[in-house]
């Protein structure tokens, strides 16, 4: 495996940005120094390469990324993976606002808390909270999958259209167009595969305590007002 590093230091983000970029088409695995929660790190990333961000990231880091693999090794700030189309984010710490926003495909991983909007709009995809999630969790949701293994806050999946927000904690309130339903077996062998995989060791009878948040409707705005709950 070719290795390269990068220090963040005195350099702005779109010298960082182009630095991944041309070491992304030799190297194997970036990993980058002292990003003292620069925003907008790796942004449009498109090499299939492991960058690892030994620190904390800010705003909009891995944005718009496709097949990159992103290891934040500390925590993010709002926006992390927005618009992914491929690939994988993970934060070994907590982070901000609208985790996941719009992805497309590809797999988010935080492993502590997350802020409120996680997932909102996203069309397709994976988003992994190994805490708590804020409010409108799921908004716009087009597709896709969440899963909170803490609790999650007012109005969760607030006019959700497609898709599904599993939660292991407790759920506040519940949006427009949002009810709660049981998780079968085949949704435990789901989460159970998924969590195993990113390492979240749960009990088996855990995998029983899982709720799932799933449209009323999918016609929440144009259908006859019983269609719309």
């Amino acid at each position: 495996m070719k290795e390269f590093e990068i220090d963040v230091n005195h350099k702005t983000p779109r010298e960082i940005n182009k630095a991944i970029k041309e070491a992304a088409k030799e190297y194997d695995r970036i990993t980058v120094k002292n990003p003292n929660a620069m925003h907008y790190l790796a942004a449009g990333l498109t090499e299939p390469v492991e960058l690892v961000i030994d620190g904390s990231a800010g705003y909009f880091a891995g944005t718009m990324v496709h097949g990159a693999k992103i290891h934040i090794t500390e925590n993010a700030g709002w926006f992390p993976a927005d618009n992914m189309t491929d690939g994988e984010v993970i934060v070994d710490g907590s982070a901000g606002d609208g985790v996941g926003q719009g992805i497309y495909g590809g797999t988010v991983v935080v492993r502590k808390d997350v802020g409120s909007r996680t997932g909102e709009i996203m069309k397709n995809g994976t988003i992994i909270a190994g805490g708590s999630s804020g409010f409108m969790t799921g908004l716009f949701m087009m597709g896709g999958r969440i899963v909170v293994l803490g609790d999650i806050s007012e109005d969760a999946g607030e006019s959700i259209i497609r898709g599904v927000i599993y939660v292991l904690g407790n759920i506040k309130s519940l949006g427009k167009n949002a009810k709660v339903e049981d998780v079968d077996e085949d949704d435990k062998k789901e989460l159970k595969e998924l969590l195993t995989k990113y390492e979240f060791d749960l009990e088996d009878n855990k995998y029983n305590e899982f709720k799932k948040i799933v449209p009323r409707s999918n016609r929440p705005f144009y259908g006859k007002k019983s269609e719309e709950g």
